[in-house]
Protein backbone atom coordinates (compact mmCIF):
# COMPACT_ATOMS: atom_id res chain seq x y z
CA UNK A 1 0.00 0.00 0.00
CA UNK A 2 1.28 3.32 -1.17
CA UNK A 3 0.14 6.36 1.22
CA UNK A 4 0.87 9.99 0.21
CA UNK A 5 -0.85 12.67 2.40
CA UNK A 6 -0.17 16.57 1.84
CA UNK A 7 2.87 15.90 -0.53
CA UNK A 8 4.37 19.04 -1.16
CA UNK A 9 7.97 20.04 -3.13
CA UNK A 10 9.33 23.01 -3.65
CA UNK A 11 12.52 24.42 -6.03
CA UNK A 12 13.26 27.92 -4.92
CA UNK A 13 10.32 30.14 -6.01
CA UNK A 14 8.69 27.16 -8.36
CA UNK A 15 6.24 25.21 -6.93
CA UNK A 16 6.74 21.52 -8.20
CA UNK A 17 3.80 19.81 -5.66
CA UNK A 18 1.20 21.70 -3.86
CA UNK A 19 -0.63 19.09 -1.22
CA UNK A 20 -0.80 16.51 -3.03
CA UNK A 21 -2.04 13.28 -1.65
CA UNK A 22 -3.37 9.95 -3.26
CA UNK A 23 -3.77 6.20 -2.16
CA UNK A 24 -2.40 2.94 -4.30
CA UNK A 25 -4.29 -0.24 -2.80
CA UNK A 26 -2.73 -3.75 -3.48
CA UNK A 27 -4.08 -5.88 -5.77
CA UNK A 28 -4.56 -3.30 -8.54
CA UNK A 29 -2.42 -1.47 -11.03
CA UNK A 30 -2.43 2.16 -11.10
CA UNK A 31 -1.60 4.47 -13.68
CA UNK A 32 -0.30 7.56 -12.99
CA UNK A 33 -0.47 10.11 -16.07
CA UNK A 34 0.10 13.58 -16.52
CA UNK A 35 1.70 15.98 -19.13
CA UNK A 36 5.22 16.80 -19.07
CA UNK A 37 6.36 18.92 -16.38
CA UNK A 38 3.15 17.82 -13.87
CA UNK A 39 5.28 16.65 -10.77
CA UNK A 40 5.12 12.46 -11.76
CA UNK A 41 8.89 11.94 -11.08
CA UNK A 42 9.13 14.49 -8.38
CA UNK A 43 6.41 12.67 -6.63
CA UNK A 44 7.88 8.92 -7.07
CA UNK A 45 11.56 10.30 -6.13
CA UNK A 46 10.21 11.35 -3.04
CA UNK A 47 8.39 7.90 -2.67
CA UNK A 48 11.74 6.34 -3.02
CA UNK A 49 13.33 8.42 -0.97
CA UNK A 50 15.77 9.90 -3.31
CA UNK A 51 14.38 13.40 -2.58
CA UNK A 52 13.32 15.16 0.86
CA UNK A 53 9.47 16.65 0.42
CA UNK A 54 8.71 20.33 1.51
CA UNK A 55 5.55 18.97 3.30
CA UNK A 56 3.64 15.84 3.71
CA UNK A 57 4.25 12.20 4.11
CA UNK A 58 4.58 9.67 1.35
CA UNK A 59 4.95 6.30 2.69
CA UNK A 60 5.14 2.53 1.30
CA UNK A 61 3.27 -0.01 3.63
CA UNK A 62 3.22 2.69 6.15
CA UNK A 63 7.01 3.43 6.33
CA UNK A 64 8.81 5.85 4.69
CA UNK A 65 11.37 4.56 2.08
CA UNK A 66 14.38 5.77 4.23
CA UNK A 67 13.23 3.67 7.50
CA UNK A 68 12.33 0.24 5.62
CA UNK A 69 14.78 -2.47 6.18
CA UNK A 70 16.22 -4.24 3.19
CA UNK A 71 13.71 -1.88 0.79
CA UNK A 72 14.84 -3.87 -2.40
CA UNK A 73 12.82 -6.60 -0.53
CA UNK A 74 9.72 -4.30 -0.10
CA UNK A 75 9.68 -2.04 -3.14
CA UNK A 76 11.02 -2.70 -6.30
CA UNK A 77 11.03 0.67 -9.01
CA UNK A 78 12.53 1.40 -12.26
CA UNK A 79 13.49 4.92 -12.90
CA UNK A 80 16.39 4.95 -15.16
CA UNK A 81 17.24 1.53 -16.71
CA UNK A 82 20.51 3.31 -18.17
CA UNK A 83 22.06 3.66 -14.74
CA UNK A 84 24.54 0.71 -14.43
CA UNK A 85 27.94 0.84 -15.13
CA UNK A 86 28.24 0.36 -19.26
CA UNK A 87 31.18 -1.91 -19.20
CA UNK A 88 29.97 -4.79 -16.17
CA UNK A 89 27.76 -7.38 -17.65
CA UNK A 90 24.11 -7.56 -16.84
CA UNK A 91 24.51 -10.88 -14.72
CA UNK A 92 27.29 -9.11 -12.71
CA UNK A 93 25.51 -5.67 -12.24
CA UNK A 94 22.26 -7.78 -10.85
CA UNK A 95 24.11 -9.81 -8.91
CA UNK A 96 25.94 -6.63 -7.28
CA UNK A 97 22.32 -5.53 -6.55
CA UNK A 98 21.28 -8.83 -4.90
CA UNK A 99 24.64 -9.02 -2.62
CA UNK A 100 24.18 -5.68 -1.64
CA UNK A 101 20.41 -6.68 -0.45
CA UNK A 102 21.49 -10.14 1.21
CA UNK A 103 19.09 -11.69 -1.48
CA UNK A 104 20.30 -15.52 -2.44
CA UNK A 105 22.15 -15.89 -5.85
CA UNK A 106 19.31 -17.67 -7.49
CA UNK A 107 17.30 -14.15 -7.25
CA UNK A 108 19.64 -13.47 -10.55
CA UNK A 109 19.02 -16.30 -12.68
CA UNK A 110 15.10 -16.14 -11.29
CA UNK A 111 14.77 -12.22 -12.81
CA UNK A 112 17.03 -13.14 -15.87
CA UNK A 113 14.81 -16.05 -17.11
CA UNK A 114 11.73 -13.94 -15.81
CA UNK A 115 12.45 -10.92 -18.05
CA UNK A 116 14.17 -12.83 -21.30
CA UNK A 117 17.93 -11.67 -20.29
CA UNK A 118 19.64 -15.25 -19.59
CA UNK A 119 20.84 -15.73 -23.29
CA UNK A 120 22.39 -12.31 -23.09
CA UNK A 121 23.18 -11.88 -19.53
CA UNK A 122 27.06 -12.05 -20.55
CA UNK A 123 26.90 -8.74 -22.37
CA UNK A 124 27.88 -5.74 -20.93
CA UNK A 125 25.08 -3.41 -19.84
CA UNK A 126 26.39 -0.65 -22.35
CA UNK A 127 25.54 -2.43 -25.02
CA UNK A 128 22.33 -3.30 -24.51
CA UNK A 129 19.11 -1.68 -26.69
CA UNK A 130 16.84 0.37 -24.94
CA UNK A 131 14.20 -2.02 -25.00
CA UNK A 132 16.92 -4.48 -23.59
CA UNK A 133 18.09 -2.04 -20.99
CA UNK A 134 13.97 -1.40 -19.78
CA UNK A 135 14.50 -5.60 -19.34
CA UNK A 136 17.23 -5.44 -17.38
CA UNK A 137 15.99 -2.12 -15.02
CA UNK A 138 12.72 -4.65 -14.82
CA UNK A 139 14.80 -7.56 -13.40
CA UNK A 140 16.45 -5.00 -10.82
CA UNK A 141 12.99 -3.69 -9.50
CA UNK A 142 11.69 -7.60 -9.12
CA UNK A 143 14.77 -8.82 -7.56
CA UNK A 144 14.26 -8.95 -3.65
CA UNK A 145 10.49 -10.50 -4.45
CA UNK A 146 9.12 -6.99 -2.99
CA UNK A 147 5.46 -6.27 -2.22
CA UNK A 148 5.25 -2.88 -4.15
CA UNK A 149 6.39 -2.35 -7.40
CA UNK A 150 7.15 1.28 -8.88
CA UNK A 151 7.97 1.95 -12.61
CA UNK A 152 8.50 5.44 -14.23
CA UNK A 153 7.71 5.10 -18.16
CA UNK A 154 8.37 1.06 -18.19
CA UNK A 155 7.29 0.21 -21.84
CA UNK A 156 9.80 3.14 -23.31
CA UNK A 157 11.65 1.32 -26.21
CA UNK A 158 9.67 -2.22 -25.65
CA UNK A 159 8.72 -3.60 -28.83
CA UNK A 160 4.92 -4.70 -29.29
CA UNK A 161 5.72 -8.25 -28.57
CA UNK A 162 7.69 -6.57 -25.06
CA UNK A 163 4.86 -4.52 -24.43
CA UNK A 164 2.05 -7.48 -24.54
CA UNK A 165 4.72 -9.07 -22.25
CA UNK A 166 4.90 -6.64 -19.69
CA UNK A 167 1.40 -5.86 -19.59
CA UNK A 168 0.72 -9.27 -18.55
CA UNK A 169 3.38 -9.80 -15.90
CA UNK A 170 2.41 -6.40 -14.06
CA UNK A 171 -0.97 -7.74 -14.13
CA UNK A 172 0.20 -11.18 -12.75
CA UNK A 173 1.85 -9.10 -10.11
CA UNK A 174 -1.23 -7.50 -9.03
CA UNK A 175 -3.09 -10.48 -8.95
CA UNK A 176 -1.02 -11.98 -6.22
CA UNK A 177 -1.65 -9.12 -4.26
CA UNK A 178 1.02 -6.46 -5.22
CA UNK A 179 0.92 -3.06 -5.32
CA UNK A 180 1.73 -1.84 -8.78
CA UNK A 181 2.34 2.09 -9.74
CA UNK A 182 2.97 2.85 -12.96
CA UNK A 183 3.77 5.83 -14.91
CA UNK A 184 3.38 6.31 -18.85
CA UNK A 185 2.32 8.91 -21.84
CA UNK A 186 0.81 6.01 -23.80
CA UNK A 187 -2.87 6.29 -22.93
CA UNK A 188 -3.94 3.31 -25.26
CA UNK A 189 -1.79 1.00 -23.03
CA UNK A 190 -2.63 2.30 -19.77
CA UNK A 191 -6.48 1.58 -21.02
CA UNK A 192 -5.73 -2.11 -21.37
CA UNK A 193 -3.40 -1.95 -18.41
CA UNK A 194 -4.60 0.07 -16.02
CA UNK A 195 -7.78 -0.64 -12.92
CA UNK A 196 -6.99 2.56 -11.59
CA UNK A 197 -5.91 5.99 -12.37
CA UNK A 198 -4.58 9.31 -10.75
CA UNK A 199 -3.78 11.92 -13.32
CA UNK A 200 -1.72 15.31 -12.34
CA UNK A 201 -1.37 18.35 -13.52
CA UNK A 202 1.20 21.27 -12.47
CA UNK A 203 1.57 19.47 -9.47
CA UNK A 204 -2.37 18.79 -8.23
CA UNK A 205 -3.86 15.93 -7.97
CA UNK A 206 -6.73 16.55 -11.28
CA UNK A 207 -8.19 13.04 -10.76
CA UNK A 208 -8.45 10.23 -9.16
CA UNK A 209 -9.88 6.58 -9.25
CA UNK A 210 -11.09 3.63 -11.39
CA UNK A 211 -10.15 3.67 -15.30
CA UNK A 212 -13.55 2.68 -16.89
CA UNK A 213 -15.45 5.57 -14.27
CA UNK A 214 -12.81 8.58 -15.20
CA UNK A 215 -13.23 7.72 -18.76
CA UNK A 216 -16.81 7.51 -18.51
CA UNK A 217 -17.03 10.98 -16.57
CA UNK A 218 -14.22 12.99 -18.60
CA UNK A 219 -15.38 11.81 -22.12
CA UNK A 220 -18.43 12.22 -23.86
CA UNK A 221 -20.75 10.12 -25.14
CA UNK A 222 -20.94 9.55 -28.56
CA UNK A 223 -22.86 8.06 -30.96
CA UNK A 224 -22.58 7.16 -34.76
CA UNK A 225 -26.03 7.64 -37.02
CA UNK A 226 -26.42 6.82 -40.56
CA UNK A 227 -29.89 7.51 -41.71
CA UNK A 228 -31.57 8.43 -45.29
CA UNK A 229 -31.33 11.68 -46.94
CA UNK A 230 -34.69 12.41 -46.48
CA UNK A 231 -34.50 12.42 -42.77
CA UNK A 232 -30.38 14.09 -42.43
CA UNK A 233 -31.72 17.29 -41.72
CA UNK A 234 -34.80 16.30 -39.28
CA UNK A 235 -32.61 14.16 -36.91
CA UNK A 236 -29.65 17.04 -36.97
CA UNK A 237 -32.55 19.17 -35.68
CA UNK A 238 -34.15 16.53 -33.27
CA UNK A 239 -30.18 15.89 -31.47
CA UNK A 240 -29.52 19.95 -31.29
CA UNK A 241 -32.92 20.30 -30.18
CA UNK A 242 -32.31 17.92 -27.24
CA UNK A 243 -28.82 18.84 -26.60
CA UNK A 244 -26.71 16.90 -28.57
CA UNK A 245 -23.63 18.32 -30.64
CA UNK A 246 -24.11 16.93 -34.05
CA UNK A 247 -20.79 16.51 -36.09
CA UNK A 248 -21.90 15.66 -39.70
CA UNK A 249 -19.85 12.80 -42.08
CA UNK A 250 -20.56 11.51 -45.73
CA UNK A 251 -23.19 9.24 -46.38
CA UNK A 252 -25.92 11.08 -44.39
CA UNK A 253 -23.93 10.09 -41.41
CA UNK A 254 -23.91 11.73 -38.35
CA UNK A 255 -22.28 11.87 -34.91
CA UNK A 256 -23.71 12.95 -31.78
CA UNK A 257 -22.27 13.59 -28.43
CA UNK A 258 -23.39 14.94 -25.50
CA UNK A 259 -26.56 12.47 -25.50
CA UNK A 260 -26.33 9.15 -24.63
CA UNK A 261 -27.26 6.10 -26.62
CA UNK A 262 -30.53 5.05 -25.26
CA UNK A 263 -31.48 8.76 -25.13
CA UNK A 264 -30.48 9.13 -29.15
CA UNK A 265 -32.62 5.94 -29.73
CA UNK A 266 -35.80 6.84 -27.75
CA UNK A 267 -35.70 10.68 -29.83
CA UNK A 268 -35.26 8.48 -32.85
CA UNK A 269 -38.13 6.55 -32.44
CA UNK A 270 -40.38 9.21 -31.49
CA UNK A 271 -39.75 11.07 -34.48
CA UNK A 272 -40.30 8.13 -36.91
CA UNK A 273 -36.81 8.39 -38.51
CA UNK A 274 -35.24 5.89 -40.49
CA UNK A 275 -31.69 4.66 -39.67
CA UNK A 276 -29.75 2.40 -41.34
CA UNK A 277 -26.59 2.41 -38.26
CA UNK A 278 -26.83 3.84 -34.34
CA UNK A 279 -23.72 3.18 -32.96
CA UNK A 280 -22.35 3.99 -29.83
CA UNK A 281 -18.56 5.09 -30.30
CA UNK A 282 -16.05 4.20 -27.21
CA UNK A 283 -15.05 6.61 -25.36
CA UNK A 284 -11.01 6.82 -24.81
CA UNK A 285 -8.80 7.66 -21.99
CA UNK A 286 -6.88 9.76 -24.45
CA UNK A 287 -9.65 11.88 -24.26
CA UNK A 288 -10.20 11.87 -20.96
CA UNK A 289 -7.02 12.89 -20.17
CA UNK A 290 -6.85 15.53 -22.76
CA UNK A 291 -9.62 16.59 -21.39
CA UNK A 292 -8.51 16.71 -18.23
CA UNK A 293 -4.94 17.88 -18.47
CA UNK A 294 -5.10 20.40 -21.16
CA UNK A 295 -5.28 23.49 -19.23
CA UNK A 296 -2.92 22.09 -16.78
CA UNK A 297 0.12 21.03 -19.62
CA UNK A 298 2.64 23.94 -18.71
CA UNK A 299 4.49 22.66 -21.78
CA UNK A 300 1.91 22.22 -24.45
CA UNK A 301 2.45 22.80 -28.52
CA UNK A 302 0.41 23.93 -31.18
CA UNK A 303 -0.70 22.71 -34.39
CA UNK A 304 -0.48 24.91 -37.55
CA UNK A 305 -4.16 25.42 -37.39
CA UNK A 306 -3.47 27.22 -34.06
CA UNK A 307 -5.20 23.75 -32.05
CA UNK A 308 -3.45 22.85 -28.99
CA UNK A 309 -1.66 19.34 -28.98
Amino acid sequence: MIEVRHLTKSYGSRLALNDVSFDVPPGSVTAFLGPNGAGKSTAMRILLGLDRPTGGTATIHGVPYRELHRPLTVVGALLESRGAHPRRSVRSHLTALARGSGLPKHRVTDVLELVGLATVSHQPTGRLSLGMSQRMGIAAALLGDPGTVILDEPMNGLDPAAIIWLRGLLTDLATQGRTVLVSSHLMNEQALLADRIIVIGRGEILAAGRTRELVSRYSPDRVRIRTTEHHHAQLQHALRAAGGTTHPHPQHTLEVTGLPPETVGALIARHGITVYELTPQGVSLEEAFMRLTTPDNEFAARTTSGRVA
